[in-house]
């Protein structure tokens, strides 16, 4: 009788992380959105904003959790950014650390401009938390799309990133957040 329990506990992480992996981001084609939100971190994320940028689909992209010791000059020269396009459209967030901190200086940036809906763009394993990250301090008045950066994540990454997807879920969930 007193195995039921764990044998229910795994059977919910189980299905869990089946829900997870069904979640994880893929690209968006031709949607349309006020504004790009690149979280750094893993390669191609930025590039993918730049193209939705450039392509016309938002306004505004903000790039957060710029390492503090990249310049904008220095980000636009790696990037190949043209000067009218990093002058009129492009933000940088510096104050980011973390995916926690990355929703935070999004929500202040949204605010700020007044953007009534978001592109979310980061790694397609990333994606679940980010956009509940995102969520939670955006609120129901913005509308959150995700663009996952397809990746060839491990299980151990996919394994590691679910369980932190978990904790910050109940963290959020019993109000810790």
């Amino acid at each position: 009788m007193i195995w039921r329990i764990p044998l229910l506990v795994v059977l919910a992480w189980l299905l869990g992380f089946v829900a997870f992996m069904i979640s994880l981001g893929k690209p968006l084609d031709d949607r349309k959105t006020d504004a790009i939100v690149v979280v750094t971190g893993g390669p191609g994320r930025i590039d993918r904003g730049l193209a939705i940028l450039r392509k016309g689909d938002a306004q505004r992209m903000l790039v957060s959790g710029v390492d503090p010791d990249v310049t904008p000059v220095e980000f636009a020269v790696q990037y190949k950014i043209e000067r009218p396009l990093f002058g009129c459209c492009i933000d940088l967030g510096w104050q980011a650390v973390d995916t926690r901190s990355n929703a935070d200086e999004t929500q202040q940036w949204v605010e700020r401009h007044g953007f009534k809906s978001v592109r979310l763009v980061t790694t397609d394993w990333h994606m679940p938390r980010a956009r509940m990250e995102l969520a939670h301090a955006l609120g129901s008045t913005v509308e959150i799309v995700g663009d996952g950066v397809r990746s060839t994540a491990g299980f151990a990454v996919l394994f590691r990133e679910y369980h932190k997807y978990l904790v910050r879920r109940i963290a959020l969930l019993v109000g810790a957040g």
